[in-house]
Parts: C-alpha cells; structure tokens; sequence
C-alpha cells in the first residue's frame, strides 16, 4: 500500500500548482569568485535564438560532467530556465562536482514544438562559454522526461545518456487518448443525452464549462450504487492507481470509493491542461471513433473491480460498454495528429543509454505508462540501451534527492563502463541512495500493469 487519498489529493494540488518565478538575465552575465576554494558556482544565463532562457551553474571543481535538465508542464505564465523542483538535486550535484543546466522553452505549456532544440541549443550555449563537457547526461521531469526521452532518440543530439524522471513516455497522443476515454465515458453515462464538448478546446473559458459538468456529475455519481459501479469504469480507463495505503485492494467497494475520490480532482485537472496541448498541435489529436471499449476494459488489471461493482448495483456492464462503442464518434484532426507523431511520440530508437524511474502511484503520468513505453523500446530493438526503475511512493514526480542522485550517477557509470552490468537494478539503486545519507530512498521492484488506451488512427479510421 503506499499513500491515503487525502495525501493524494494534496501532492496533485501540489503538482499542478505554477513554479516560483527565478528571474533570468536577457544579455550572457557571467560571475564567479577569485577563490576556488571557497568559491560559489559559476552562474551563467542567456537568451537561445528562439527566446527562449537558459541558465548553467558551474562548480569551481567542475569534473567536466554536465546534467542538462529538462522540466515539466509550466501553465505560465511564469516561465523560468531554472527550476524550483529540481533545484534541490541541482544543488546536490553542483556540491558534488557536476555542473547544471537548463532551458525555459521557448514556450509554457505543451512545448514539444521547440523543447528538445531549445535544450541542445542551451549545450551549445554552455559550451561556448565553458568549454567541452566530457559527458553530457539529459535528465527530464515529466513532460521534461518525454523531452528527454525524445533527444536520446536523435543522432548527434550532443548528449551521452539520458534519465527519465516520471516521463510523459507514452507519448502525447496516448496522454490524449487516455484522458479522453475517461472524460467520455464520463459523460456518456453520467451526463447521457447532453452535449459535452470533450475535445478541441483552446481557451481555459472553452473547458471550464466541460470541467465544471464534469466534476458536479462525478461527485453525484458516488452517492448511488450505480454511480459509483460507472465511476469504477472511469477510474480503469483513466488508469486510476490501486495501490493506496489504508485501502484493502482486496476489497473492491472500498478500492472503488478510493479511486473516486481521486478522480474527481485528476479529471477535471487534465481536461484544465488540454487547450495549451492543442494549440500546440494545431488541433486536438484525441479520438474515440472505431474504439472497442469492452476490449479497452477487458485488458485492464481494473475489470475485475468494475465488474464487481456492476454486479452490486445490478447494472448491465455489456450494455454500458456497447453504448460506449457505439456512440464513439470522435475523430481527431489529422494536423494536430500528425504533429504529436512528429513532436511528441517515441519511437523507441534509442541513440544513447536511458534510464527512466517513475513512483509507482502517479496521478498525472500512469505508472503504466512505462509498460507502454518499454513496450516501443523493445519493438524498436533498443533493449540494450534501456533501463527502468520504480519508486515505492505516492506522487507525481515524488522523487527524493539521494534516488535522483543515484539514478544519474548510475547513468555516469554506464557511460564510463560502456555497459550496465548492475549497476541499475533495484538492490544498487537503493544501496546507492542510502550511502548518500541525505533524503532517503525506496526503490522497488515493480512491474506495471498493461497501458490500455494506445491506438494507432490510421487502424480506426474509415
């Protein structure tokens, strides 16, 4: 078991909430004391081509060793190269003699579009003015980890290796896909016969009328039997997490009402985030048409829990899943389509060593996401190169310092290797960490249930 729903609940509102501002300079200003003993590091800010603003700080023992750091989903407008999250593991790297990194992107939001160069774009930066790093090692947080995720993908990107942090790493079209199928078979049972717009938002005002239906609807929908056996199937298609402390797995009423409550908050948070990913894009990649829903569920480690809970209300799960399909008629625009394929979906061709962690109870980016994502790896013969690791912990990026500390330097040892070994295994990860003796670690062996909700459109369309 690993966290309660009210703490849950709070780490979302912590995750979705804008990073402080950290101010960044618009001209190259570089400034470092005489004494390299005592000596802060090095700071170094600028402005890339694009607008974009980067920072690097540079111990005054510098081993050469350069982590390039990628955040997450800003919602704006603050939009800083150096990031409050991370400043923490920075900081400890910095101490330990590596230098650091970072980009703001040239936007906020889904910043796919220029993501990946604006991060090379800051290693050119650094270079010229530090010189050469003799390793280069990208490492990404959330939507930062699908960027990093992406550059590891792309011959002469100037890195060595690459760690995934809580990755988006099945990629935008499945984030789209899976956010969706939950929001519709919302309010296709919950809300029937009304007109929901579900998808093609590109204005906060266009989705909060969306959100606000929604989250009245699933609220309602726990005080009834057959309200909270249809939030069930919500929670399997939005792949709800189970593993939640205090609750008895076991017990699928009371997994059930967990899971409702978690929704309630989730839903209405991710349809809030989908305009930026839309304009992004250029339209909303999204579909349900041609989508077998009873399939999506009966590959779910949820159907059992969801079946369960149809039976106590007496309600006829066939019959809800065949609405489901045969009212699925969302198409998505082939522009905003082709552009996630194109800017926000791995291939699995990995150019360099990658490993990615994830906490295994995540609200905002699956655990399951990395099944989906070891799935394209081993499709693409990339094996070799890859390497995943879990966290026994609740929470949205919730990593300690000592567990990203041990994850890159792990990263460093398979580059100066030039080969695993075990260095990755859980046991070494978490021996690792605890010799660090700062914040504590919990890794754990983990396999991820089956990601439900990828597709291809081509396979649906008519």
């Amino acid at each position: 078991m690993i966290a309660s729903t009210s703490a849950l609940t709070a780490l979302l509102a912590t995750a979705v909430a804008s990073p402080a501002v950290v101010a960044a300079q618009p001209r190259l200003d570089i400034s470092a004391s005489a004494t390299a003993a005592t000596a802060p590091p090095t700071t170094a800010t600028g402005t890339l081509p694009d607008g974009a603003a980067w920072r690097a700080d540079v111990p005054a023992d510098w081993n050469g060793k350069l982590v390039l750091f990628a955040h997450g989903f800003r919602p704006g407008p603050a939009n800083p190269a150096w990031d409050n999250g991370f400043a923490p593991t920075a900081n400890e790297l910095i101490g330990r003699g590596y230098a650091v990194a970072s980009s703001s992107y040239a936007t906020t939001g889904w910043a796919l579009g220029t993501a990946a160069q604006d991060q090379i774009d800051t290693l050119a930066a650094f270079e010229q003015n530090f010189g050469e790093a003799e390793r280069v090692i990208a490492v990404g947080r959330s939507m930062g980890g699908l960027v990093t995720s992406m550059m590891a993908e792309l011959p002469a990107s100037g890195i060595d290796g690459a760690v995934s942090t809580c990755g988006l790493v099945g990629g935008g079209v499945s984030l789209n896909n899976y956010q969706l199928d939950a929001a519709y078979a919302a309010a296709e049972l919950l809300l029937p016969g009304q007109d929901i717009r579900l998808t093609g938002f590109t204005t906060p005002a266009q989705s909060a009328e969306t959100v606000a239906a929604l989250k009245a609807a699933l609220q309602q929908a726990g005080e009834s039997a057959e309200g909270r056996a249809r939030l069930a199937l919500v929670a399997a298609l939005l792949n709800t997490p189970t593993d939640l402390e205090g609750v008895d797995a076991n017990n699928p009423e009371a997994l059930a009402a967990a899971q409702a409550k978690l929704i309630v908050d989730t839903l209405p948070t991710v349809i809030e985030r989908r305009h930026t990913i839309v304009n992004a894009a250029g339209g909303d990649s999204g579909w349900t048409a041609g989508v077998d829903y009873s399939a999506l569920l009966q590959a779910s480690e949820q159907r059992q829990v969801v079946k369960y809970m149809y039976a106590v209300a007496g309600l006829n799960l066939t019959a809800d899943l065949s609405t489901l399909t045969g009212n699925a008629d969302i198409e998505p625009s082939v522009e905003g389509y082709e552009w996630m394929l194109r800017t926000s979906t791995p291939t699995g061709e990995l150019q360099v060593p990658l490993l990615a962690t994830h906490t295994v109870v995540d609200l905002l980016a699956p655990v399951e996401y990395q099944e989906e994502y070891a799935e394209t790896v081993r499709q693409a013969g990339g094996n070799s190169l890859f390497r995943q690791a879990f966290v026994n912990r609740a929470g949205h990026c919730n990593f300690t310092v000592a567990e990203n500390i041990a994850a890159i330097e792990a990263m460093d040892q398979r580059l100066e290797t030039g080969h695993w070994g075990s260095v990755a295994t859980t046991a070494n990860l978490q021996r690792a960490a605890e010799s660090l003796e700062l914040d504590g670690a919990a890794f754990v062996e983990y396999r991820p249930d089956e990601f439900i909700n990828d597709r291809e459109w081509e396979s649906n369309a008519s």
